[in-house]
């Protein structure tokens, strides 16, 4: 690999830091049948996890795992659309045989689904094309509950179903449709714990108390220190304990943002040479530089009442009581209905993120290039 710092995806066990215990749970929990709801903000790599839980000898070969990011989904037919797609995609290396019983089983799009020159199926399938997603739903399940092996699907982003219109008896169709697939074991990972609470823990819907819930804090600075030295080392450069902490520290462990700004760290560091906290800030302004452009367009995105309270949740790092008093006075807002309405639009957005009574930028290199 040119550069062990993985950015995009899951690269192998290799490349993938500590989560021993996560896994060896997640692994343990899974095989013996017991749906779950993994939870935690999003860029400490759940997906990442969910895929190494795939890749454990315990799990691959002996089961079809199939991962399933809805996060741009906003009805059932897109839902229905993308799981549809996922499944095919991942059964057609595993031959002929495997794939054909899948296709078989969706007898409502069977006149949809095209094939190449190979004879391979291709999910070509447009929305308009689905005319009965519930239907097309429960031919999918049909296919999971008679697969000649057990399943493992990830449903990633699953608070989404949220925004569906009405999403309250979708969630009522998949849990009843989850509670009789006894072939298949389901995984829901979501990033807005609100959400995801609600549908879990709340007595009045569909899915309370179907699931084992599990969190997900960041890596141990100790724990990706020894991983990033491990990687430096093995491909003869030299990299300082305290450049680590430097970085851990201004991401506050966030996964994805180490890895970026080690990815730098990483190219800029020839052979032989040694990486220094000094280099950080360099790595950093080089990626905010790289990343100004679209920051300026998400910026052109807001509202000019967002924009202004983007900057002040910014200011704050973490901002509480945003709509009390003394923040309004102290960044010179309106009214607290103005600020609330400005907060939805910014959540809605992705923007910000709400963590413990807290909001901060969703996106920390945002946030950086907001100050600078």
């Amino acid at each position: 690999m040119v550069n062990p710092f993985v950015t995009k995806g899951y690269g192998g066990a290799e490349y993938f830091c500590d989560r021993v215990k996560e896994t060896q749970d997640l692994v343990q929990l899974l095989t013996n049948e017991n749906n779950m709801a993994l939870i935690s903000p999003r860029r400490l790599g759940k997906t990442d996890l969910i895929h190494h839980c795939f890749n454990q000898p315990e799990i691959k070969g002996r089961y079809y795992t199939f991962m399933i990011d809805i996060y741009a989904t906003g009805s059932l037919r897109d839902f229905v659309n993308v799981f549809g797609k996922a499944i095919l995609e991942e059964l057609k290396p595993r031959g002929r045989k495997v794939w054909e019983a899948f296709v078989s089983a969706l007898k409502s799009l069977q006149q949809e689904i095209s094939f190449d020159i190979n004879g391979n199926p291709v999910w070509s399938i447009g929305l308009g094309n689905m005319e009965n997603p519930a239907v097309t739903l429960d031919e999918i399940f049909s296919y999971l509950s008679s697969a000649d092996k057990p399943c493992l699907v990830a449903i990633d982003e699953f608070q989404q179903i949220t925004q569906y219109p009405d999403g309250q008896n979708i969630e009522a169709a998949l849990r009843t449709y989850i509670q009789r697939c006894l072939n298949a074991t389901f995984i829901f990972a979501g990033s807005k714990r609100h959400l995801m609470g609600e549908i879990f823990t709340s007595p009045s819907r569909p899915f309370y108390q179907s699931v084992i819930t599990m969190g997900l804090a960041p890596i141990s600075e100790d724990k990706y220190t020894e991983f990033a030295i491990r990687l430096f080392e093995k491909n003869g450069k030299r990299l300082e304990e305290a450049t680590v902490h430097e970085v851990y520290s201004r991401f506050s462990g966030v996964t994805s943002c180490l890895q970026r700004v080690m990815n730098v760290l990483y190219f800029r560091t020839n052979i032989g040479d040694n990486c220094t906290p000094e280099m950080v800030d360099e790595a950093i302004n080089y990626l905010l530089d790289l990343y100004s452009e679209n920051y300026e367009m998400q910026l052109s995105q807001m509202s000019e009442k967002q924009r202004i309270v983007f900057r002040s949740i910014v200011a704050e790092g973490k901002a509480r009581n945003v709509t009390g008093g003394a923040f309004i006075k102290k960044y010179h807002l309106w009214s607290a209905s103005s600020v609330m309405s400005a907060l939805k639009a910014l959540l809605d957005k992705d923007f910000i993120t709400q963590e413990d009574n807290a909001y901060m930028a969703y996106d920390q290199f945002f946030a950086m290039w907001v100050s600078r």
